[in-house]
């Protein structure tokens, strides 16, 4: 049995302590907003915030979260960033298809925690590695450049 800390939440499952933080999120606790894309850390589909860290899930043991809160897309709207780039997202009418865009909005939103005005290559350079297959990047960018003006 391992404990963790998820959205502010304490949740005792039956895990190995090598099963994939994502598996556990989504079969064992229930959260299916964080999705599976590539298995090999590579995609950004699967990110989810470790003590406000963007982490890839998908290749993260959950042995690793020990004594660590785990932030995932359905709790981000809680947090100062995330509340802001969810507006943006949503105002600038972001997603296309949706498949990536909760890995996107983890991604951009432990950005804007860690530097609150970003430049381009400040975005560029913390979401490379987060693939968009409709490529919507440059709306990305404007939602970031929006959320980070929001007062």
């Amino acid at each position: 049995m391992i404990t963790l800390q998820v959205n502010g939440s304490t949740h005792t499952v039956d895990a190995t302590d090598d099963m994939p933080l994502l598996w556990v999120l989504r079969d064992l606790v229930g959260l299916t907003g964080t999705k599976f894309g590539c298995g090999i850390a590579q995609c950004g589909v699967c990110t989810v915030h470790l003590d406000g860290v963007a982490v890839r899930s998908c290749v993260l043991p959950v042995a690793a979260v020990a004594g660590k809160n785990v932030t995932t897309i359905e709790a981000i709207g809680g947090t100062p960033a995330g509340r802001k780039v969810q507006n943006a997202w949503r105002q600038l009418d972001v997603v296309q298809c949706g498949y990536c865009q909760s890995g996107q909005i983890m991604a951009a939103a432990a950005l804007l925690s860690a530097n609150p005005n970003p430049t381009d290559a400040d975005i560029d350079a913390s979401m490379t590695g987060n693939i968009c297959r409709c490529g919507t990047y440059n709306r990305i960018r404007a939602a970031i450049h929006q959320a980070a003006k929001e007062a």
